[in-house]
């Protein structure tokens, strides 16, 4: 199957190219920047070619595309990939508006090609082992889950609105939302959101808390702040406690680590040795097209996480809770 992977602005971009080399039965095939000289140089970093034309590279005989251009552009080449017949990895979140993701979501089902978000976390063995309990019941019924998605501030486009569409709560809100979704089955009825400007001077939020209610009268709270020193040995968290009647879960999905200290570096980090979660999700992603199953994580899904997203920013801009 050849793929080609369409911009590297999103600093995972390298991580799903490298994934999908490794996919077996795959091929990274081309690479398309908006940014030619970034694109030339993941071209060479990936040993293939670099194609400056998008409607080229769509034109090819690709079956996939990994979309990672910053969020503003998800729409135009999401829906230009499904036009080509091309089916699709989008980087999350999915878009910087409902209607944009409305209308990637409707381009891929008129096209009959599949979309997915990328929501790797879902593939972290904590999370689905967590899920798995919730399933079974052995927590009882779900009361109250508390979640974080601490980061750094990544810079570059994730700070300027007219690109990212918000800050650090629409960066690291739709991880945390999905994943409260997908364990629980159920929706986000309501979000009361505090978002502020506190650690960087920078023209965009970079902290948030957010308290939220989904179907049932289940309760859950929300941190996805950039809150994390360029220094902290790791980029940030995802981590979960899921209260129920029976039981609590505590859930921390990049916790196997050892600590490196490296004098190149000069820093200390935390090096995983969990779980490659990219690769479980590219090797999904392309599963699910070779074998044409659904996607296990829709367009929809992504919509649905990054509502959270902006229906925070509405209520804080409101000062009170907002609904769907």
């Amino acid at each position: 199957m050849r793929v080609a992977m369409l911009s590297f602005a999103h600093m995972h971009a390298w991580s799903y190219a490298g994934a999908v080399q490794r996919a077996p039965g795959a091929m990274l095939s081309v690479i398309w920047d908006e940014d030619e000289s970034r694109g030339r140089h993941a071209a060479e970093v990936f040993g293939c070619p670099f194609e400056p034309d998008l409607e080229v590279v769509l034109a090819s005989d690709i079956t996939a595309v990994v979309i990672c251009a910053a969020n503003a552009h998800h729409r135009d080449l999401t829906i230009r990939a499904a036009r080509a017949g091309k089916h699709i990895l989008c980087e999350k979140p999915i878009a910087v508006s409902v209607a944009d993701a409305e209308a990637m979501v409707d381009a891929a089902r008129q096209a009959g090609v599949q979309l997915m978000t990328a929501f790797p976390v879902r593939y972290a063995p904590p999370v689905v082992r967590a899920r798995q309990a919730v399933l079974e019941g052995r927590v009882g019924e779900v009361l109250a889950i508390r979640g974080t998605n601490h980061g750094r501030m990544p810079g570059g486009w994730f700070i300027e609105p007219a690109l990212s569409g918000g800050g650090a709560v629409m960066d690291h809100t739709v991880h945390v939302a999905d994943l409260m979704r997908w364990i629980t089955g159920r929706e986000f009825t309501s979000v009361f959101a505090e978002v502020g400007t506190r650690f960087y001077d920078v023209a965009i939020d970079d902290c948030g808390m957010l308290s939220l209610e989904m179907e049932g009268g289940l309760i859950a709270t929300l941190d996805p702040s950039w809150s994390r020193p360029a220094a902290f040995p790791t980029w940030g968290d995802v981590t979960l406690e899921i209260v129920g009647t029976r039981g609590t879960i505590t859930v921390d999905a990049f916790g196997q680590n050892v600590t490196l200290y490296n004098n190149a570096d000069r820093v200390a980090a935390w090096a995983g040795f969990g779980a490659d979660i990219d690769s479980l999700m590219i090797a999904d992603f392309l599963g699910c097209v070779r074998a044409g199953r659904p996607v296990p994580v829709t367009g929809e899904d992504g919509l649905r996480a990054m509502e959270v997203a902006l229906l925070a920013y509405e209520s804080a801009r409101r000062g009170e809770p907002v609904g769907r």
